[in-house]
């Protein structure tokens, strides 16, 4: 994992094999205990190989160093989304009304983990 630091409120990082990135992931405070995964995205020639899971696994091991006790996410409706709802709900996110501002929409998906 490369570690970008953009933001004093998101941190977002790479996963990479050599000098090809293959795909990235970022968190977001939304509050002193609440996150948001941001941008997770995984290059096409990477996708079956685990970059999604090794992501979204890091992300939720760093949420909670940084004391979050609960993440959010939002992601597509439509099928070409499905394949990362099922990661979501795999590693324990629920479906969720929207957060953050975030408005109602039939385009997005709206999730929510408790890591405590």
């Amino acid at each position: 994992m490369q570690l970008l630091d953009l933001d004093p409120g998101i941190t977002f990082w790479t996963a990479q094999q050599d000098s090809d990135v293959l795909g990235c992931g970022a968190l977001k405070e939304l509050q002193p205990c609440e996150g948001e995964i941001k941008s997770m995205r995984t290059a096409a020639r990477a996708r079956g190989r685990g970059v999604a899971t090794l992501l979204l696994e890091h992300i939720l091991e760093e949420a909670r160093r940084c004391g979050f006790d609960q993440l959010f996410l939002e992601t597509g409706s439509q099928e070409f989304f499905a394949p990362a709802r099922r990661l979501y709900h795999r590693h324990g996110f629920i479906d969720c009304p929207p957060f953050a501002g975030y408005v109602l929409d039939p385009h997005s998906v709206f999730m929510t983990r408790e890591l405590r």
